[in-house]
């Protein structure tokens, strides 16, 4: 790395010399106080280095906590390097060669997640600052998207210059076609997507309109320039009396939230749909909510996937969604629909074929032979095979990319969505490619250093299964020794009870306690006890064994659960204790304020935590939490859980072997030390 840094800077500065070399120098000579400036800088820095000592030690196997861990050493160099030259990606002329990059890691992205670059429409994508960023710029797009068609019809109707287009037809969304000013405001709402946006450019190239016309047309009459209130007052004459709607599973990050917030439509327009007890999203009940949107003519603006939900790491069933999207536009009502995969959207390089590269490694050993690349389940992967029919998609580098914040990134299916947001677009995409990225999205001035760190690592570690699919894969198996390990922690007569969110295999097919206890006594014998190398000698001998480790844990590596204590024997029923004893295992377990400055975090393991809520899960999804921890349950209150984010690829495999144990042996201990410390203070064995 020091290497990297050197070469970083060294070219840095050569870069400095040869431009214009026969020019002056900064200062004719140095100041007197220069030495003394310098050795204060370094002395402060020393304190800063110091200070940052406190922060969470996110390169080590006992983080386990948030979805970030050590960064790849391409990614820090690239960005260090293009951090020194400072460019601005706001602007091609900001940037000329971090614009190329991010465009190039871009198609790099957009290539991962199952868009063809060769196709039409042209996908298209940008980096951001994060994952909010881009969720929010997508419901952007989409709302106003959904409000483009009126605009247009109106504009026909009364402009003059628009005169020559007042015969053309639009396929509507059932697929018949019909004069474009003969549809009523609820059809104009409901085009498909791609036929909406092919509606600007099928005016210049059917209707022979001029392309000035065109864009001073939705200059003048779209949401955009006129706003919501006066849109909806002069185009929608209240025709249009429901409030737009945006769909989200009840998993759905809270950016969803501010989105709504920020475009005016507000908090009551995103609609929580409820998920089953593995956290995906309830197809029925989406289905449920957009007839009911259907039949009382509520527009809806975006439906929401969540590919790997932030709490729980479910991946909602999108080809189910795809599905009841060509149902519904059967019947007149569409929408956009986006994929939420800041999380996830890496887990799709390990299904991704190489494309030789002469800039790529050939697939060489990595010397992380011992763990085993385990694969994504049958679910997950017919998810990702249909991931490229959604209309946007997010993606964070900075997250399961391993590479340093901020670099968030959306991608397009259909580059010309990017015009919806866009304050200066042209109506026809005349160039073969965007000759900048800062026009398009949320943000303005963006550092150039973050597409060279994503790019140069994307070179080194390619988004495909010889790259990013190899560390990932790995994460997959580690994730389910970890669940394993975690799910058999407690013994019959340990005085506590450990509740994983995501039920073992036995719990899902309704089995017996007996046959669920079975189920636990295998795993730890056959599982959980045994090296890397040993395990794949089990999987070869007992593909049984095989079998049951590939259904274990979440549907990627995030894991949610909770633990419950015993006293006198008995179980605690008291939501508001088993609420407590698991607030106190997460500030055990966490680190909020640094303690003493240039000392280390003592904190022997990180974890997170969070509640489920009935008002967002739903009573029966909380419910039966609160039950299978052996709660009385009391409606509407919220149950509190610990999350952990397996992102180590090495953690089974370290020079001392599978350091599982490690943690697992923390937990043990903090949770008697904890469970201790609530007894007492509820003097609750008196009680017993």
């Amino acid at each position: 790395m020091t290497e990297l840094i050197a070469i970083a800077l060294g070219d840095h500065a050569k870069a400095r010399e040869d431009y214009m070399k026969g020019d002056p120098n900064m200062v004719a000579a140095r100041d007197p106080s220069y030495e003394t400036t310098v050795a204060a800088m370094k002395a402060n820095l020393r304190k800063i280095t110091a200070e940052l000592r406190g922060s969470i030690p996110l390169s080590s196997h006992r983080n386990q906590s948030h979805m970030y861990w050590d960064i790849t050493m391409p990614g820090a160099a690239g960005y260090f390097a293009g951090m020194l030259f400072n460019q601005n990606n706001v602007a091609a002329e900001a940037s000329p060669v971090t614009t190329g990059l991010e465009i190039q890691a871009a198609r790099d992205l957009c290539t991962m997640l199952g868009y063809d670059m060769g196709a039409m429409p042209v996908p298209w994508g940008h980096i951001t600052c994060d994952g909010s960023v881009a969720n929010i710029e997508s419901m952007w797009a989409a709302r106003n998207l959904k409000y483009q068609a009126v605009a247009l019809a109106r504009a026909i109707r009364v402009e003059p210059s628009l005169e020559g287009a007042r015969g053309i037809n639009v396929r509507k969304s059932d697929g018949t076609w019909a004069r474009l000013l003969d549809l009523t405001l609820w059809e104009l709402l409901n085009l498909a997507t791609d036929d909406a946006l092919d509606l600007p450019k099928r005016l210049v190239t059917e209707a022979g309109i001029a392309e000035a016309a065109v864009k001073a047309a939705l200059d003048a009459y779209s949401i955009r320039a006129k706003g919501t209130a006066e849109f909806d007052a002069e185009m929608l004459h209240g025709a249009v009396t429901k409030a737009p709607a945006i769909l989200v599973p009840a998993t759905a990050h809270y950016s969803w939230v501010k989105a709504a917030t920020l475009l005016g439509l507000g908090t009551r327009s995103v609609r929580p749909i409820p998920v089953d007890l593995d956290g995906r999203m309830v197809v029925s009940e989406l289905a449920r909510e957009l007839n009911a949107c259907l039949e009382e003519e509520r527009p809806v603006v975006q439906v929401v996937a969540v590919i790997g939900s932030t709490e729980e790491s479910a991946v909602d069933p999108l080809t189910d969604i795809l599905a009841l999207r060509d149902q519904f536009a059967g019947r007149g009502l569409t929408f956009a629909l986006h994929a939420d995969a800041a999380w996830g959207g890496y887990f799709a390089s390990t299904l991704r074929q190489p494309a030789k590269n002469k800039l790529t490694p050939d697939g060489e050993e990595t010397g992380l032979d011992d763990t085993p690349e385990e694969a994504l389940s049958d679910h997950v992967r017919d998810q990702f095979a249909v991931l490229h029919h959604a209309d946007t998609i997010t993606v964070d580098p900075h997250k399961s990319g391993y590479v340093p914040y901020p670099a968030g990134a959306l991608c397009y299916r259909n580059r010309d969505m990017i015009f919806q947001i866009a304050l200066t677009s042209p109506v026809v995409f005349h160039d073969g490619e965007a000759p900048t990225v800062g026009v398009y999205g949320i943000e303005g001035s963006k550092p150039g250093a973050a597409a060279v760190g994503v790019m140069l690592s994307h070179i080194t570690v390619p988004p495909n299964k010889l790259g990013y699919g190899r560390l990932l894969g790995r994460c997959v198996f580690n994730s389910k020794r970890y669940y394993a390990a975690l799910t058999t922690l407690a013994k019959p007569d340990d005085d506590f009870i450990v509740v994983p969110l995501q039920r073992l295999p036995a719990e899902k097919d309704e089995k017996t306690a007996t046959e669920i206890e079975a189920q636990k006594t295998l795993i730890a014998e056959k599982i959980v006890g045994h090296s890397n190398r040993r395990l794949r000698e089990i999987f070869e001998a007992e593909p049984e064994i095989l079998n049951l480790f590939q259904a274990l844990g979440p549907d990627l590596t995030v894991f949610a659960y909770a633990f419950n204590f015993k006293v006198g024997g008995k179980l605690n029923r008291d939501l508001t204790l088993f609420n407590e004893f698991n607030n106190a295992l997460f500030h055990r377990l966490s680190l909020e304020v640094p303690e003493k400055s240039g000392d280390v975090p003592k904190t022997p393991l990180f974890v997170t935590s969070s509640a489920f809520d009935p008002a967002a899960y739903g009573e029966k999804f909380v419910k039966t939490f609160a039950e299978r921890a052996g709660l009385d349950y009391n409606e509407r209150h919220p149950v509190r859980f610990l999350i952990s984010t397996m992102q180590n690829p090495f953690l089974t495999a370290t020079a001392d072997g599978n350091f599982i144990p490690t943690l697992m042996t923390v937990f043990r201990e903090t949770i008697e030390d904890v469970r201790g410390h609530i007894i007492a203070r509820h003097d609750l064995e008196k009680e017993a």
